[in-house]
């Protein structure tokens, strides 16, 4: 279990917002507000209505949370601290994992990230959080599950990494490999066939990412 040093909560403020994003470092689990709403014994229209005040987190609240959750976000002890990066998460692109979504909106919030969620975690790169649909990354991703993504400066692919990308206007998550002029787009989900890019067109598939994290959601 992630332990967080009771500094970042006792000595700096904590909007509500970035508390719903932080607990499922703890749980392993994507949180709803409504899940947050009945931790601490109030509705989901409150939450909604503190999350767009940002409204801050008292330590009683806290509290409750870690009775409700079964986690232990207070610890003194500095070892533990895990470091926290903001990351831009876009709350409205939706990356397939099947046949392709078209990013309708591009609105973004700023949220904290544990690091030790990030594998490979460097402070020179760039990191953002997206969502998963479909489920032709299945069991590996989910729908619903959240990506954390990192930015890649050019179009270079290591074999069988997960990448998001796009191609001819949508966007998808898929393991990629480069075989001499051709490139194998892959799914874990034994029922998609294996598809591939090759000859002018691989100049039209433009990676966004690799993905670097999984928050998983739940039902």
């Amino acid at each position: 279990m992630i332990q967080m040093s009771s500094k970042k909560f006792l000595g700096e403020t904590m909007k509500l917002e970035e508390l719903l994003s932080l607990i499922p470092q703890f749980t392993g689990n994507y949180i709803n507000q409504s899940m947050l709403a009945e931790s601490l014994g109030i509705t989901r229209q409150t939450v909604s209505n503190r999350i767009k005040n940002e409204s801050q987190v008292t330590v009683s609240e806290l509290k409750k949370i870690e009775e409700y959750f079964n986690i232990s976000l207070f610890n003194n002890s500095q070892e533990n601290f895990a470091d926290l990066v903001n990351v831009d998460y876009f709350t409205d692109v939706f990356a397939s994992c099947g046949e392709g979504n078209i990013v309708f909106s591009e609105d973004k919030i700023k949220l904290p990230i544990s690091t030790l969620l990030i594998n490979g975690f460097s402070k020179q790169k760039k990191y953002s959080m997206i969502n998963a649909s479909g489920n032709s990354m299945s069991p590996t991703i989910e729908n619903g599950d959240k990506l954390i993504v990192e930015h890649l400066a050019d179009n270079q692919i290591q074999d069988n990494k997960i990448y998001v990308f796009c191609f001819n206007n949508d966007f998808f998550v898929k393991r990629l490999s480069k075989n001499l002029d051709e490139i194998i787009i892959k799914s874990d989900n034994p029922e998609y066939r294996i598809r591939t890019i090759s000859g002018q067109t691989i100049n039209d598939l433009i990676l966004v990412g690799k993905i670097v994290g999984i928050i998983k959601s739940i039902d």
